[in-house]
């Protein structure tokens, strides 16, 4: 089905941030056990290309508005990368992360990477547009690759492909009261609620290491995994406590901001939470993980850290201002004004969006067995080099065990302190898990 409509605001946003701030794109990573074979994922990538209607289309810029067009598409790119170590799949990943996507050819590209000296460990990356796409349905993206690639190797007859439809912008697909003059005036008022926030909150950042233009930004990630064991630990300490991985995550990864600026004598410490949420199944009719779409949404909270503040008080504070913020449409609103808040940022550039920035998928429901192939790991990491100073984690937990991938913007933050943050971040982790922690703010 031909993809031939204009960008909605947000997609327009996504690519405008893929032309000026290098990158805005979404990366995602399989570690696959099985000899899979480059010319088994280019006949996949061939077929998910006809399947998906944004897959098979490229951005068009005419008359000051950016276009979806299907006409002079491009097949998706794959290049091969062979016997890497085993880490370094990382440094692809870096490679992919700052490199951004020619969308006048085609919005997605693929990288798979062999293991040296392990003929059976594989590794599937692939780049989205964030246009097209978010973290759930990239993932689902995966296990669609994965299950003709399965039919592929099997020689099974591959039946005609149904093709998705194209999905509207994600501004259309809100809520009719929020799509006339109440969704103007409600956006209008968070827009303005949230910069009296900032403004009264003054929240504070990890700052500025060394600071540069955000055309000369770039990202890297430092990746961690946590066990099943512990990390079902650590979801049973979050049920007893009476809050959620996602508010446990962000209270630990603001406390650790604040243990790393905090000041002799400093008491009260003023931060900020940047919560992005799945929109899909919070839209009536939900809408399809497998259906290619920017759907992701996010949600700011503020908090002040005492000296007696612990982790799950902080968690349990994350989690009621999400659920505050769901109940008044909030999420929704966000949606509407994420392109102002995406020109504020490129307006002031020395100015950091948030303390810190939580995307967690949860649990991820897709199958581990392929036939001959099997899904080991997968996680996802956002390419966002324009968010200096703030402390970015992309969560995801596959077959119980939660995987970790830390996004970090430089020079504004560097390797070295960033690999600090992150070892006191799974320490606290880790310890909770054994429940031997009573941790304090700092």
């Amino acid at each position: 089905m031909p993809d031939n409509r204009p960008l909605g605001n947000l997609e327009t946003a996504m690519e405008i941030l893929n032309i000026h701030a290098k990158t805005w794109n979404l990366v995602t990573i399989s570690r696959i056990n099985g000899n899979l074979q480059a010319a088994v994922i280019r006949q996949a990538l061939d077929i998910i290309q006809s399947r998906h209607p944004h897959l098979n289309s490229h951005i068009i810029h005419f008359k000051n508005r950016f276009y979806f067009q299907t006409a002079g598409t491009e097949k998706i790119p794959l290049r091969t990368v062979i016997n890497l170590e085993e880490e370094q799949w990382q440094e692809v990943v870096n490679q992919e992360m700052n490199q951004a996507i020619d969308s006048h050819k085609c919005l997605m590209r693929v990288v798979l990477v062999s293991v040296q000296g392990k003929q059976n460990i594989s590794y599937l990356i692939t780049t989205l547009h964030h246009a097209i796409s978010d973290g759930l349905s990239s993932i689902q993206l995966h296990s669609e690759i994965l299950k003709y690639c399965q039919k592929i190797i099997s020689a099974d007859a591959i039946k005609q492909v149904t093709n998705l439809e194209t999905l509207p912008p994600a501004e259309k697909l809100l809520p009719e009261y929020k799509q006339d003059w109440r969704g103007n005036i409600s956006s209008i008022f968070l827009f303005l609620k949230l910069g009296f926030r900032k403004l009264y909150h003054r929240p504070k950042t990890l700052g500025f290491e060394k600071y540069a233009p955000i055309s000369k930004r770039s990202c890297q990630i430092i990746h961690r995994q946590i066990n099943s064991d512990l990390t079902e630990k650590f979801v049973q300490s979050c049920q007893q406590e009476n809050t959620t991985v996602h508010g446990a995550i962000s209270a630990i990864l603001m406390l650790t901001v604040a243990k790393k600026i905090t000041k002799y004598n400093q008491h009260n410490i003023r931060v900020n939470c940047l919560s992005h949420l799945d929109l899909r199944r919070r839209l009536k009719p939900p809408i399809n993980q497998e259906n290619l779409a920017a759907l992701a949404t996010s949600i700011i909270g503020f908090h002040t850290i005492k000296q007696n503040t612990s982790i799950w008080e902080l968690a349990r504070e994350v989690k009621q201002n999400l659920e505050i913020g769901i109940k008044h449409g909030e999420l929704f609103n966000m949606v509407l004004i994420a392109k102002h808040l995406i020109n504020f940022c490129f307006l002031f550039p020395q100015q950091v969006a948030a303390t810190v920035s939580v995307s967690n998928v949860g649990k991820v429901n897709i199958p581990e067995n392929y036939g001959e192939l099997e899904l080991a790991e997968i996680s996802f990491a956002g390419s966002h080099s324009m968010y200096a100073g703030m402390f970015v984690i992309n969560v995801a937990t596959f077959q119980g065990q939660m995987l970790l991938n830390f996004v970090f913007s430089q020079p504004s933050i560097s390797r070295n302190t960033m690999e600090d943050l992150v070892n006191q971040v799974v320490s606290y982790i880790l310890n909770i898990s054994s429940n031997s922690l009573q941790i304090r703010g700092a």
